[in-house]
């Protein structure tokens, strides 16, 4: 029976270790923008006039994008322990012989849910961060002939 038990919890374990991997990836991601707003931040002082305007732009951007990612690792670390609570919960139902099989399926559930969520959230920011990377039209001269 404890087999099966093993065999009925990999589908989670699979999930959190998937997580895991999301979760280095914003990670990654947070460093490099945290890198952005000390640099940012830096050159704030520095600047006037319309180059001041831009660099607050793009603080408020770096700004959102570090609340994004950390809204989502949160989201994923809860759904990580979601996924322990319910492995754990199907060994306690086998070793003690417990029904406890709704409320695992219940934290699995949710384990998905906030799965999902965290992962729109990360859509998200890597929409903020794409649009935050279009040239701004000034660079552009579209009035000029080239």
């Amino acid at each position: 029976m404890i087999a099966q038990t093993i065999q009925l919890a990999l589908a989670p374990v699979f999930m959190l270790v998937a997580i895991g991997n999301i979760l280095n990836l914003l990670t990654a991601r947070l460093s490099r923008v945290v890198d952005r707003a000390r640099a940012l931040q830096e050159k704030y002082a520095g600047t006037e006039g319309s180059e001041h305007d831009m660099v607050v732009l793009e603080i408020r951007t770096v700004d959102r994008r570090i609340r994004l990612i950390g809204q989502a690792m949160r989201l994923l670390v809860l759904s990580g322990l979601f996924i322990g609570i319910t492995v754990f919960l199907l060994f306690l139902e086998e070793l003690l012989g417990a029904e406890v099989r709704v409320i695992a399926a219940g934290t699995f559930i949710a384990a998905l849910s906030l799965l999902m969520v965290g992962l729109v959230l990360f859509l998200r920011e890597t929409q903020v961060a794409a649009a935050s990377l279009r040239i701004p039209r000034d660079f552009l001269e579209l009035d000029r002939q080239i």
